[in-house]
């Protein structure tokens, strides 16, 4: 096997499931923590450096065709849709 090809095939994953992995650790530790003064936006800031990571290495869209880049966008666009019109529905009850 070539080494750019193991790099990218073995290596690579293995690295954002590390990354993943300390992540979650991070997670799990900060949510034990008794009383944080901005706990909410630093587990939103994880939880967005994790979807970076699967987007970017899993999913590899940097190398991607266009197309499929813009059905992630869509698919994005698609959940916000989803998550304002649940919150819609939340704050008129």
């Amino acid at each position: 096997m070539k080494p750019e090809t193991r790099r990218r095939v073995i290596l690579a994953p293995l690295a954002t499931w590390a990354g993943l992995m300390v992540l979650l650790a991070v997670t799990a530790l900060y949510a034990y923590l008794p009383s944080a003064p901005i706990k909410p936006e630093v587990s939103l800031a994880i939880g967005i450096a994790k979807a970076l990571l699967i987007a970017l290495f899993f999913m590899q869209l940097r190398k991607n065709a266009s197309l499929i880049r813009l059905a992630s966008m869509a698919g994005l666009v698609w959940a916000s849709f989803l998550f304002m019109l649940t919150f819609a529905d939340l704050l008129t009850r």
